[in-house]
């Protein structure tokens, strides 16, 4: 029977080719999620203890197959894709801020960075590093925001806890040593992602339309 599972489980992650929930999987394999999660370590433990080039990552609550590591540079040559540059500056900043204090709000970020940043937001948004998690209860009704598993993915952990420790933001550098920790992460991961706007768009970040 865990056979089975392991099997069926293989072919959906297979599959899909995103991050699914494991109560989601429990539910149509008709399988305790603790039975989910066990059949999903031995599979990720197969694929590293044989060298395989893929690996099952668990990124909180949800399971994604992705290729290995190592084999990165062959999937790019193969694939024609350059490689991707690394965040900026300001996307550094606003991601690190979103992740240590989620869910906050773009005026929240603004005021920890001293700058307007609708911009990046607005791009790690389209990137799905970012994601809107609901309202906040006051006038205007800002939106909130939290990272996804794809900023889990990128910075190669698998939750939030596995972040680094939050650093002084009262000190004169705090933020940025915040930005350090995450830049730190990043520039490790093998599932960097491209984001070349920000380049072009560095230091000018245009006003947003109001939301805060």
């Amino acid at each position: 029977m865990m056979a089975e599972l392991k099997s069926a489980l293989e072919a959906i992650l297979f599959a899909s080719g995103e991050s699914i929930p494991a109560a989601r999987l429990s539910l149509v394999l008709g399988r305790d999620e603790d039975e989910i999660l066990i059949a999903a370590r031995e599979l990720a433990e197969l694929y590293e203890r044989e060298e395989r080039g893929i690996r099952l990552l668990q990124l909180d609550d949800r399971l994604q197959l992705c290729s290995a590591p190592e084999y990165a540079p062959y999937i790019t040559k193969t694939l024609e894709q350059r490689k991707p540059p690394q965040l900026s500056q300001s996307a550094l900043e606003t991601l690190a801020i979103t992740a240590y204090f989620q869910p906050v709000t773009r005026a929240y970020i603004d005021q920890v960075r001293g700058v307007d940043s609708s911009y990046t937001v607005s791009t790690l948004l389209e990137r799905g590093l970012i994601e809107v998690c609901g309202r906040l209860d006051v006038p205007g009704r800002p939106s909130l925001l939290r990272t996804t598993d794809v900023f889990l993915r990128t910075m190669g952990v698998s939750s939030l806890d596995e972040l680094p420790k939050l650093p002084d933001l009262n000190s004169a550098d705090g933020v940025q040593e915040l930005q350090k920790k995450i830049e730190e992460l990043q520039s490790g991961s093998s599932d960097q992602i491209s984001l070349d706007e920000f380049k072009e768009k560095e230091g000018t970040e245009e006003t947003s339309d109001g939301e805060g």
